[in-house]
């Protein structure tokens, strides 16, 4: 069954690409909404476990410090990857969403690309760049799915 983890630093696109996979009928879930992350920052252990035991196919988008046990869960970890300064830029434009505003904010995203996306790309299984279009962003990971096969 094809689980798909799309994940990046603040700005890298995933809440955009998911959002474009959602609109062409694949189920996803992103993980920053909707309290699958607790208060210190990880993911919800068993609420995560749950939603990977489902018998459908799944795209599910995300960064916190315990994802890393869930990677053999998933079929394909995606690593969405730009410029600091494309996440920069991104983060203070964006109107859904206040992180990324402030200079305290920002200067946390610098030292993040430094110091948590090298962990992030060793656990990847394809990088994309992120300043790629969204439509062919989504048609990469839409192709992971495909190469899973029917459920």
């Amino acid at each position: 069954m094809s689980r798909i983890l799309i994940t990046g630093m603040s700005g890298a696109g995933k809440t955009t690409v998911l959002h474009e996979l959602s609109r062409r009928g694949y189920r996803t879930v992103d993980t920053d909404y909707d309290g699958w992350v607790l208060p210190d920052g990880t993911w919800d252990e068993p609420r995560v476990s749950a939603l990977l035991a489902s018998s459908s196919p799944l795209i599910v988008s995300g960064t916190v410090e315990n994802q890393g046990r869930f990677y053999g869960r998933f079929s394909a970890v995606v690593l969405l990857s730009a410029p600091v300064e494309v996440l920069i830029q991104r983060v203070s434009a964006r109107t859904n969403n206040s992180y990324g505003h402030s200079e305290a904010d920002q200067s946390a995203i610098r030292q993040y690309v430094l110091d948590v996306e090298p962990l992030l790309r060793g656990g990847a299984t394809l990088e994309l760049d992120a300043r790629r279009p969204v439509t062919d962003l989504a048609d990469d990971v839409e192709r992971l799915v495909a190469a899973e096969g029917p459920a």
